[in-house]
């Protein structure tokens, strides 16, 4: 078994995670894989190492000697990959696939740290989500940075970081907005075919609003900063023009007081973020360098 780390890194993660589940989905396999390989681990030391409880996980005895094995091994192995990159070709540029948002609003704030660490110059297409996977798929790209999980079984899925969406104008706006709030604005509304457009009317379903196609609609746009610059720019003396984008899109500005924004009533609307790759390249030590920083740095 301890040839074989990647059994050993599923342990730690599910540890660390305290669910089954919550390691999948950062491991990028299946749940039943996950309970596979920790059954292996169990029968191969003939004593079970976790108990599986309703709020989580508990190790044994047993448990915490091979999570501070375990721990010590990985140590060996990241000292390892560091040393095996300061003899790897790092001539080549990274490319990264990045959706809009992630592309340009969120990924350039650490993109010189990201340089620094992995000691490689990187490059960034931006596009939409599905352009960005058809690109890593036809291996355009070493990765994919994404807003929606789309499934192919030639790619492995990492949750990475929460992307909130909020309603913003730039007139002052309760923070929480009643549903006759919205349906007193002016909407910019995003395209239908929007992933974020089907994540707002599905937030509007769960807290008993009226469905968004009830608004006061004066355009549909399909490009985020579109929709930002027409909020940013509308008629302050009328009724408050409003429009839903991710924060991150807009945080500059709301520090500025340029823009405002408002929440639909206690709700949260919010999605994750992925990190993608190709299956094929699971075990490449660049891959595993890029994952690993992107997620010591989500949040």
């Amino acid at each position: 078994m301890l040839t074989d780390f990647a059994k050993l890194e599923t342990f730690l993660t599910v540890v660390r995670e305290k669910s089954f589940s919550k390691a999948s989905a950062k491991l990028g396999i299946s749940q039943p894989a996950v309970t596979q390989q920790m059954k292996y681990i169990e029968e191969y030391l003939d004593v079970q190492v976790v108990d599986r409880k309703k709020n989580g996980i508990r190790l044994t005895k047993e448990g915490q000697m091979l999570y501070s094995i375990a721990q010590k091994i990985e140590r060996c192995v990241n000292n390892g990959e560091k040393e095996l990159l300061k003899i790897m070709n790092k001539d080549v540029t990274f490319l990264f696939g990045a959706s809009f948002i992630i592309g340009n609003y969120i990924l350039p704030r650490f993109l010189n740290n990201l340089k620094e660490n992995i000691n490689n110059d990187v490059s960034i297409n931006v596009s939409v989500s599905h352009k960005a996977i058809e690109d890593l798929l036809d291996k355009k790209i070493d990765m994919a940075l994404v807003e929606n999980h789309i499934p192919d079984d030639d790619i492995i899925y990492r949750e990475w970081m929460d992307d909130e969406i909020v309603i913003f104008s730039n007139q002052p706006l309760p923070s929480k907005a009643k549903a006759s709030d919205l349906l007193s604005y002016k909407w910019v509304c995003r395209n239908p075919d929007s992933h974020t457009r089907l994540i707002f009317k599905e937030s509007l379903d769960k807290a008993n609003y009226p469905d968004c196609d009830t608004f006061d609609v004066t355009s549909e746009v399909t490009s985020a900063t579109t929709i930002v610059q027409t909020v940013l720019h509308s008629n302050k003396e009328e009724r408050p023009t409003v429009s839903i984008v991710s924060r991150n899109a807009i945080e500059s500005l709301l520090k500025a007081g340029a823009l405002y924004e408002s929440r639909i009533g206690n709700h949260k609307m919010s999605r994750k973020l992925y990190i993608a790759y190709r299956k094929d390249r699971k075990h490449d030590a660049f891959i595993e360098n890029v994952v690993d920083y992107l997620l010591k740095i989500k949040g």
